[in-house]
């Protein structure tokens, strides 16, 4: 079967890149209806900034477009494969384009947070200047990535993955154009191998159409002339995936977080990273995986084991940081360490205790002694008086009050006996055996 594909051509994900504004898809908040960006293209009048987004959520669009609104010379390159040699070469050109026509020049810097500190300093005096409007593109938050002077010479604006109608309708416009997409193949799409695609995808438009484009030349290539029809079976054997059921605002994606949640409190490590990768490989936002296993982290492990929370806070930030399929293993890793932690849900009911009763007794005040006297009459009607400084007291602890009058001697926080809850239990009731006892001695110190 012989078509236009036959031929070397560009990928279908850049045949398919948005040439004008109105083709562009998702990222509302900037590009709708009276958006600042969309109204910056269509004026013309275009600005240095940092796009920081997922792949696949139209940074390299968005940035050659800006290029075209301001009808000036457009360069870029990729901070992976160029260095400050490719720099002073385009700051060479942009000036004497600029002694030509007054004309700034649009660089755009794909992956600029892997240019180190030196070499970002080197965009300073030329974008400080006007003779660069520079476009930055990041995966990572900027904030830590990109050095603080070029932010403050330019705007962050964030990106966030496509929705699935996007990816509908841009898949749906591949299939139909006949002059840059699929059109002239008579592509038909079953609605589940869309929704498979769609799910594939998690909001990357590139990933989309390149597994669209992959399975088409795959069923081309076995099946005879005529309409191409893709159904998810196709799907499936052209991608060497298997679909699994999922539905990510459904029955089976609240059936196997729960899976997933009660594995981990039940303590079995094979179970919890079995529920883990059945969302990871059906398509799941591993993110809601690591807002979960946070809040499951302080929750059913607690303080029996301070580690779990910052292992699970470091798995989320992999995950921003590097990505599928490496950060995968990240996500494994804080799954095992929380299934195999000690056990506490202590803090779990402190909430709930504290929650009941400030609901029920209100807003009592706070004790005169410990509230703050920054001024002398605060100090003249009692504020701060006759409060004990802890460091003055062997022990750096003094018995005081610290609860409204109220409220003296309730206990909201019951620690237990698993793990380093042992030990908060230990000091707690040294603390509380030493409430019986007499207050210590002042020692020199600050009071």
């Amino acid at each position: 079967m012989s078509s236009h594909l036959d031929t070397p051509v560009a990928p279908l994900a850049e045949r398919m890149r948005p040439k004008h504004l109105n083709e562009m898809v998702g990222q509302a908040h900037i590009l709708g209806p009276g958006a600042f960006l969309g109204r910056a293209l269509q004026s013309g009048r275009i600005f240095s900034v940092i796009f920081w987004g997922p792949p696949g959520s139209g940074k390299t669009t968005l940035a050659r477009l800006m290029g075209e609104a301001a009808q000036c010379p457009f360069r870029s390159f990729s901070a992976v494969t160029s260095g400050l040699k490719d720099l002073r070469q385009v700051v060479s050109e942009a000036e004497a384009e600029k002694a030509l026509s007054n004309r700034p020049t649009v660089l755009f810097v794909d992956e600029i947070h892997r240019f180190n500190k030196a070499q970002q300093d080197a965009f300073l005096p030329h974008v400080e200047s006007g003779l660069i409007i520079l476009i930055g593109a990041t995966t990572q938050n900027p904030s830590f990535e990109v050095i603080p002077p070029l932010l403050s010479r330019g705007r962050v604006m964030v990106l966030h993955p496509l929705g699935k109608n996007d990816l509908e309708t841009l898949l749906f416009r591949a299939i139909s154009d006949k002059t840059r997409g699929l059109g002239g193949l008579e592509v038909q799409v079953t609605p589940e191998a869309m929704d498979y695609l769609i799910e594939l995808a998690q909001g990357d438009a590139r990933v989309a159409l390149n597994n669209l484009e992959s399975a088409v030349h795959s069923v081309m290539e076995a099946g005879p002339g005529g309409p191409v029809r893709l159904d998810l079976e196709g799907l499936e054997k052209a991608l060497d995936r298997k679909a699994l059921p999922y539905d990510r605002d459904g029955e089976h994606h609240y059936d196997t977080i729960s899976a997933f949640h009660k594995s981990l409190r039940g303590s079995d490590a094979q179970a919890s990273v079995y529920w883990l990768y059945r969302m990871l490989m059906a398509g799941e936002d591993p993110l809601f995986i690591c807002r979960r296993m946070i809040r499951f982290a302080s929750e059913d492990v607690g303080l029996a084991d301070p580690d779990a929370l910052p292992i699970t806070l470091a798995a989320f930030e992999a995950w921003q940081k590097v990505g599928p399929p490496e950060a995968e293993l990240a996500l494994a890793e804080a799954a095992v360490y929380l299934a195999s932690a000690p056990k506490s849900n202590a803090l779990y009911l402190t909430e709930k205790a504290v929650k009941e009763e400030i609901q029920r007794s209100g807003a009592q005040p706070v004790p005169l002694h410990i509230r703050n006297a920054p001024t002398r009459l605060m100090k003249q009607l009692g504020y701060s008086r006759g409060y004990l400084y802890p460091h003055n007291y062997p022990g750096a602890w003094v018995k005081q009050d610290y609860l409204p009058e109220r409220l003296t001697n309730r206990v909201f926080y019951r620690p237990n006996q698993r793990g380093f809850e042992q030990e908060i239990r230990r000091r707690m009731e040294n603390i509380r055996r030493a409430e019986g006892g007499e207050k210590g001695s002042a020692v020199k110190g600050k009071q």
